[in-house]
C-alpha cells in the first residue's frame, strides 16, 4: 500500500531548524499501514531534511558547521545570474539533501533514543513549506 500525505510548515528564515518527528510519527500512526517506510521530501531547492539530536548546543554546532563548509560571504555564480543573495542556500541544501527515508514498525518510526527528524530552512527569508510524506508498507 502507498499513501501520500502533506505536512505544512512556516519557517522563520535562514537556519531555522524544525523538529518534525512528532508530526511525522502522527501521520504514520494515523495511516492504515503497520510496517514499512516513510519518505519525507521537501519540494524546492533551499530546504533540507536530516536527523540530529535536537538540542540547543548541537543545533548551534550544525549552524556553525554550515558556515565553515559553505560560507555566506563568498561569491556564488548563482548570485551573478539571479542577484537573490542565496547561492549559499542552494549549495547547503544540495549537500544535506531534500529527502530522508525512515523505517517504521507497529506504526512507529524506528529512531534512536536521541534521534529526531529535522527540517532545515536554508533560504534567506521565511517560507511556507509543504513537505510530502509518502508511506509505503503493509
Amino acid at each position: 500500500m502507498i499513501l501520500t500525505k502533506y505536512l505544512s510548515l512556516r519557517t522563520k528564515g535562514e537556519l531555522d531548524m524544525i523538529d518534525i518527528t512528532n508530526a511525522v510519527s502522527d501521520v504514520v500512526s494515523e495511516s492504515n499501514i503497520r510496517s514499512g517506510i516513510v519518505t519525507i521530501f521537501v519540494p524546492g531547492s533551499t530546504g533540507a531534511l536530516t536527523t540530529i539530536e535536537y538540542e540547543p548546543g548541537l543545533l548551534e554546532d550544525f549552524k556553525n558547521m554550515l558556515e565553515r563548509i559553505i560560507p555566506k560571504d563568498i561569491d556564488y555564480e548563482h548570485e551573478k545570474r539571479w542577484h537573490d543573495h542565496n547561492g549559499h542556500s542552494h549549495v547547503r541544501a544540495s549537500l544535506i539533501g531534500p529527502s530522508i527515508t525512515i523505517p517504521f514498525k507497529d506504526k512507529r518510526p524506528i529512531l534512536g533514543t536521541w534521534q529526531q527528524i529535522v527540517f532545515i530552512e536554508l533560504d534567506i527569508r521565511s517560507r511556507s513549506r509543504e513537505l510530502v510524506l509518502q508511506i509505503i508498507g503493509e
